[in-house]
């Protein structure tokens, strides 16, 4: 039987001791279908001339082994470092978090073209706005693009919003409007304020109606090559509206409804055509109590080892099994 070589591409320098990185690279090591697998981090001086340079040579990678794992300094990140050559290897898995850099993306694409990568660069570069989420319009609570301040002042005469700024995540820079009301994360103030503070920057946000069910939290779904590996419903904390789990939400078992399935089945086939093999959507309640998509993300997926631990389920080992189904599905597409 034939074994394959991985490299997985991230940067250590914000993970925490959840990030899934760390089991899906160990559980990526005792599959049977796996050779070795190393891991390049973005986030030593090393590797510059790569990540941050995009000069196409060899970088600095630590090979994955059942002690590689999560420490506050990133000690095995540096340790037992080897230059190694991206051609080297079957295939790149990019665990990069977002926003993932756009010259980097298209550098990748050009440079390694001819390189399985997951997922694919293209992909990612397509998707990894927020106004991706305006094709799917109709699957989402009210939404435009805002490129000006009187756009926002527009939107804000309908309902109150919430703005998502194009590439942040993990809830941060979302602004919540409801009249003269402005809440910036925890940060009060006025809009007239807000207005002052936007009039010096580039504005650049998704303008989204605010759900007054938000309360009833943010749903991570996480699904790999169409089939949905399973859920996880992160609360806000008592003093916030925002879900996020690094804004002080708080992640609790649940299951997945008729319309989120619905969802998945519109979403997937587009996300497929771009090579977007793993995903995250979020859902959130709506007035009328039904779930709506809210995000889509496909750079450096989280939340299955906390759904696996939750469900009491060996999620990751699936996950990893249809990695490899798929990646040996296109090999055999391609031949």
């Amino acid at each position: 039987m034939k074994k394959y070589k991985v490299l997985i591409l991230t940067d250590h320098t914000n993970h925490g001791k959840e990030n899934s990185v760390y089991p899906i690279s160990n559980t990526l090591l005792k599959h049977p279908l796996t050779n070795r697998v190393d891991i390049a981090t973005r986030g030593i001086l090393e590797n510059d001339n790569f990540f941050k340079y995009l000069k196409p040579e060899k970088i600095w990678a630590t090979e994955v082994n059942e002690k590689f794992g999560f420490s506050e300094n990133g000690l095995l990140f540096k340790q037992n470092m080897k230059k190694v050559n991206l051609s080297d290897y079957d295939l790149i898995w990019l665990r990069l978090p977002p926003p993932v850099d756009k010259s980097f993306l298209s550098f990748l694409d050009i440079e390694y073209s001819d390189h399985f990568i997951i997922n694919a660069p293209s992909g990612i570069y397509e998707t990894g706005s927020k106004a991706f989420l305006m094709k799917f319009r109709e699957l989402c609570a009210p939404m435009r693009i805002c490129n000006s301040i009187e756009d926002i002042i527009q939107l804000k005469k309908r309902f109150p919003i919430v703005l998502k700024p194009f590439h942040e995540y993990g809830g941060k820079g979302i602004i919540r409007i409801d009249g003269e009301k402005v809440w910036y994360g925890k940060e009060q103030m006025t809009f007239s304020e807000l207005i002052a503070n936007l009039e010096k920057r580039k504005i650049e946000y998704l303008g989204v109606k605010y759900l007054k069910n938000v309360v009833q939290g943010d749903k991570r779904i996480v699904v790999i090559d169409g089939k949905i590996m399973g859920a996880s419903l992160r609360l806000p904390s008592n003093d916030s509206w925002i879900c996020n789990i690094a804004m002080g939400g708080t992640s609790h078992i649940t299951d997945i409804n008729e319309e989120e399935n619905k969802i998945i089945k519109v979403v997937n086939p587009v996300l497929s055509k771009m090579g977007i093999v793993m995903y995250g959507i979020d859902t959130l309640v709506d007035d009328n109590g039904k779930r709506v998509l809210s995000e889509i993300n496909t750079t450096s997926i989280g939340g299955l080892p906390q759904i696996a631990l939750l469900k009491k389920l060996p999620l990751i080992e699936e996950a990893i099994d249809l990695i490899w189904s798929y990646f040996i599905k296109n090999q055999k597409n391609a031949e």
